[in-house]
């Protein structure tokens, strides 16, 4: 076991992918433990058969269509002519255009790397400070995987055998929530460095939303397919990525073959990842439950404090810290297997847990020095990540607001679901 958990450690600290961090130090501990080979491919190939996992990949490439349609400048555009009037109006256009584009992809990366780059462009044109710019891009995309659909919250129902429509549904007020406590964020700075406001123009705010209702409309058809008993989130990914395809190719006409077939790369990479993630960590996490690691890491939780509010507040730090440096689907199959018998053992509701854990993990990936969300948009926007480290850190202030209040208020975010899926 100490060459497991040392090989594992040793690999993560030189820089070795994730996936391949997991994968060769649980095949090694299976291979020094003793255990049959034939478990390493039995496990791998289990971790990553589901049905529900099947959205994964269809989701991302939904996310990707919308991007190379220019599908996601459209989503801007009626954001800029909705709130833009507001002070820091583009600011706030970011925000309500990443709400929007959450309903499509899913991923925090897609709508950084996608929407943030169209958001960033505008901004900075009009006279926002850039690292301002990035910071409210980086923020605003943690949205992407709380608000429906999400595809964490669907690795969660997968690995914790929880309804997905009721994660998705779980998810909208904190998403919502989320994104008003940015604007009263932005509102402060764009009152505070004299932002200029984008002029209220009711009649180009009617005609680009009659416009964009085609790509407006998709998260609707998504939540309401969920709500209406349609179909399943599997058959939700499957709904987006064709109408994405059919508004980018015969409507809107912004899609070509070349950027199609670019999609279907990329769209086959991200997953290929994910997913191999997702094989290795269950035979991590198998590793572990065999040698009783998963049941000690659990009794070590719980015996910091009887109390369910301190233990709430310590497995929050403990994912926050995980999101800064490791990628949301290894720590959701590694960690959940500790995490699942605590929150059940304090009464909690695991949809509510689920967003719990989702959030923490998203925070995680905008928190300096290591979250994933910065290098993309730095890379992105070409901005030093010094700079967006210092900027973004008003920001967490309003992401970890909403995450006390959806730690200790679980209403936020069981009351939907009780209301239109019961």
């Amino acid at each position: 076991m100490i060459i497991f958990l040392i090989a594992f450690v040793i690999l993560l600290v030189i820089g070795v992918p994730i996936s391949i961090s997991i994968g060769a130090s649980a095949v090694l501990g299976c291979v020094s433990l003793g255990y049959p080979l034939v478990v390493i491919g039995q496990k791998m190939v289990s971790g990553a058969d589901s049905f529900l996992l099947i959205a994964v990949p269809l989701f991302i490439l939904a996310g990707n269509l919308m991007n190379a349609g220019k599908i996601t400048e459209k989503i801007f555009d009626t954001a800029k002519e909705l709130v833009g009037w507001i002070p820091g109006g583009l600011a706030h256009s970011n925000v309500v255009a990443s709400i929007i584009f959450a309903g499509m992809s899913g991923s925090a990366v897609a709508d950084a790397g996608g929407l943030g780059a169209i958001e960033m462009e505008a901004m900075t044109k009009n006279g926002y400070d850039e690292d301002f710019s990035g910071a409210v891009t980086a923020a605003s995309s943690v949205i992407g995987p709380i608000f429906p659909p999400s595809i964490p919250l669907i690795i969660y129902g997968s690995v914790a055998s929880v309804s997905v429509s009721e994660l998705f549904m779980g998810g909208v007020i904190p998403g919502i929530l989320m994104g008003v406590l940015l604007m009263v964020m932005i509102f402060f700075y764009a009152i505070k460095r004299g932002y200029e406001r984008h002029p209220f123009r009711l009649m180009a705010l009617l005609r680009q939303f009659i416009f964009s209702v085609p790509a407006l409309i998709t998260p609707l058809i998504i939540l309401s397919g969920f709500t209406l008993g349609w179909f399943t989130p599997t058959e939700a990914s499957s709904v987006a990525v064709v109408y994405s395809l059919l508004i980018a190719l015969f409507l809107y006409r912004t899609l070509d073959w070349k950027a199609f077939k670019k999609c279907l790369l990329d769209s086959a990479l991200s997953s290929a990842n994910t997913l191999f993630i997702i094989g290795t960590s269950t035979l991590f996490t198998y590793v572990m439950a065999m040698e009783g690691i998963s049941k000690s890491m659990a009794d070590i939780i719980l015996g910091i404090s009887s109390n369910p509010y301190v233990i709430l507040l310590v497995i929050n730090v403990l994912l926050l810290v995980l999101g800064m440096v490791m990628e949301p689907g290894a720590i959701l199959t590694l960690m959940l297997p500790v995490l699942l018998p605590i929150a059940s053992g304090l009464g909690l509701n695991l949809v509510h847990f689920g967003v719990i854990v989702v959030l923490n993990l998203m925070i995680g990936q905008v928190t300096p020095p290591f979250g994933v969300c910065l290098f993309v948009i730095s890379d992105v926007n070409k901005i030093k990540l010094e700079h967006l480290y210092r900027s973004i850190l008003p920001f967490l202030i309003p992401l970890l607001l909403t995450l006390l209040l959806v730690t200790y208020v679980p209403g936020i975010v069981t009351w939907l679901p009780t209301v239109l899926l019961d």
